[in-house]
């Protein structure tokens, strides 16, 4: 049996990443390498996204209107990208939040019949 800490790079469900994303940035803005960070901090390695990945969710979310982005300079000095959730992003993260929650648990169910 596969341990957490060897699914590194699970499928994402359509979607997914990007509802990841909008939760996350709901807590606070920050730049996409620290999202990532968090993303594999919280999942406790389970979920890895590599920027390949990260960056163009970011930036459909900006060209949908869900976040804004900002240009910043980091605690190091070096000009960071920081992104924040919009009202329409809020409101799409709800929506989002209710679909999951119907699908999960529909999931649930099937997954715990025993027939």
């Amino acid at each position: 049996m596969t341990s957490p800490s060897q699914m590194t790079n699970p499928t994402f469900l359509t979607g997914t990443l990007e509802l990841i994303v909008l939760q996350l940035l709901r807590a606070e803005p920050t730049n996409g390498y620290d999202l990532t960070l968090r993303i594999q901090a919280i999942s406790r390695d389970v979920l890895n996204v590599n920027a390949g990945s990260l960056y163009p969710a970011l930036y459909r979310l900006e060209q949908r209107g869900l976040l804004k982005a900002a240009w910043s300079e980091s605690e190091n000095g070096r000009k960071t990208k920081v992104y924040a959730l919009t009202a329409a992003g809020r409101k799409q993260l709800n929506e989002q939040r209710a679909s999951w929650a119907r699908f999960s648990s529909a999931l649930a169910t099937i997954l715990a019949d025993t027939r």
